[in-house]
Formats: structure tokens, C-alpha cells, sequence
């Protein structure tokens, strides 16, 4: 079997173009790409749309995309501490596409299944169903474009909401550990949304922070997903928000 081991986070993502679609895994601060990011960002390719739980926070992760107007188009779930990507959005500089966020988890799972849609109670008497929550504003406020009515479908007397499934062109994920074949495993929390972005993505890259000869039995994501895998050693990873006992208290 071929490797798929890439020797720089810049010739990973050299096949990124213009307007691409990115899934990328993380969820606020935790098991994000932040190398794939970085090196994606200097090479300045823009009018992306990325689906991704938050798409970052002011100064991390998707924030730095952001901060430079790579980003055209965000599908996510949260967007409440990224003061940037709500600036952009309210001005109609960018379209917001916000979803439930286990839906949108099995939207990109569906993906990579080859499921085109599925039924969800998620939504249902809501704008989300309904239609008509602004995915962009004109500059005077105005919504410019506004989310479509969804089917819906009653089963045993429940209704249910028709949900397309997501692929991307692109998707970055991280990993605690890989080999070179791509097989994935990731550390706690960090495996999030890490797997279902990388099974949307067409291409899937992934930086892993180490090497190893991995037991089948560990493995969380398997390589038939994964095109590209970075080794970048060990990264610098931030507190997304820090509290003490001392501030909880007052």
C-alpha cells in the first residue's frame, strides 16, 4: 500500500483553489488543524465555504481565515464567540448557513456514507423547517438570502424535517496519532467532529501530532478516508476560555 505521508503542511494543501469547499474538524479550540490552517492562510486562496461546528474563535483556528476574508460562506452550528465572523455576517460580506448541531454532525456522517438526505424531528416548527432564516444581509440589513422551506414527512405520528447530506471538496481534521497509510486516532474530546469531516471530505487531510504503527483495533477513523497525512510533532494548544474557582465564585 502507498503511503500517503506529505512532507510540508504547504504542499498538502497546495491543491486548494479558489472557491473550494472545506469541511474542518474541531469544536472550538479542541482538535482543531491549526497547522493545515495556517498553511492554507498564506497561501491567501479565497471565496471559500467551510463547514465547521464554530468555524473558529477571534484569533484561532477558521477565526485567522476569517480575519483575512478567505471565508465566503460559513455552515455551522455556533457562532456566538466569534465576534469577526458575526461582524462579516450582519454587514453581508459572508453568508451564514446555522444548523442544529447534531444535525449537522449526521449531515457530514451521511455524506460520507454515500446517504444523499434523511429525516429528522430537529427543527421541526422552526425557521429551520419553515424557511426563511437569513443566510446573508445586504449592507442596509435587509436579508439578501434566506434559507428554503425543508420537506417534512410524518412517520408514526411524528413529523420529521428532510435534511440534505454534506461533501466538500476539502477536509482538514487532526489527529493524536496516524500511520502512514492515513488510519487516525484522536485524543478525547478532539474526537468530535474530526471523524465526519473526514469522511465528507473528497480529499481529506490530516495533520497528525505523531507516527506510530497502529493496532487495527485502535484505529477510530480508517485510512480509505484520509488522501493526505502531515506529520507535525507536537503543537501549541490554547484554553478557549479560562476559568478559576476564585472568578466562578464571584
Amino acid at each position: 500500500m502507498t503511503s500517503k505521508i506529505v512532507d510540508s503542511p504547504a504542499a498538502a494543501v497546495a491543491e486548494i483553489f479558489e472557491g473550494a469547499s472545506l469541511a474542518v474538524g474541531g469544536f472550538g479550540l479542541c482538535g482543531v488543524p491549526s497547522v493545515l490552517i495556517e498553511a492554507l492562510r498564506e497561501r491567501g486562496v479565497g471565496g471559500l465555504s467551510v463547514v465547521s461546528n464554530n468555524c473558529g474563535v477571534d484569533g484561532g483556528g477558521l477565526g485567522l481565515l476569517l480575519a483575512d476574508g478567505l471565508i465566503d460562506r460559513a455552515t455551522g452550528s455556533f457562532i456566538g464567540e466569534n465576534r469577526e465572523l458575526a461582524r462579516r455576517y450582519l454587514a453581508g460580506e459572508m453568508e451564514v448557513e446555522l444548523v442544529p448541531q447534531g444535525t449537522l454532525a449526521e449531515r457530514l456522517r451521511a455524506g460520507g456514507c454515500g446517504i444523499p438526505a434523511f429525516y429528522t424531528p430537529a427543527g421541526v416548527g422552526t425557521m429551520v423547517a419553515e424557511g426563511g432564516l437569513p443566510w446573508r444581509y445586504h449592507p442596509d440589513g435587509t436579508v439578501a438570502v434566506a434559507s428554503p422551506p425543508r420537506e417534512t414527512r410524518t412517520f408514526d405520528g411524528r413529523e420529521y424535517v428532510l435534511e440534505e447530506s454534506i461533501t466538500t471538496d476539502f477536509a482538514l481534521v487532526r489527529a493524536a496519532r496516524g500511520d502512514r497509510f492515513g488510519n487516525l486516532v484522536f485524543a478525547k474530546s478532539a474526537r468530535n467532529f474530526n471523524p465526519l469531516c473526514a469522511m465528507a471530505g473528497r480529499v481529506t487531510i490530516a495533520e497528525v501530532e505523531e507516527l506510530a504503527e497502529l493496532d487495527p483495533e485502535e484505529v477510530h477513523l480508517p485510512g480509505i478516508f484520509v488522501s493526505k497525512v502531515v506529520p507535525v510533532g507536537a503543537v501549541d494548544k490554547p484554553i478557549e476560555n479560562r476559568r478559576t474557582r476564585g472568578a466562578l465564585d464571584a
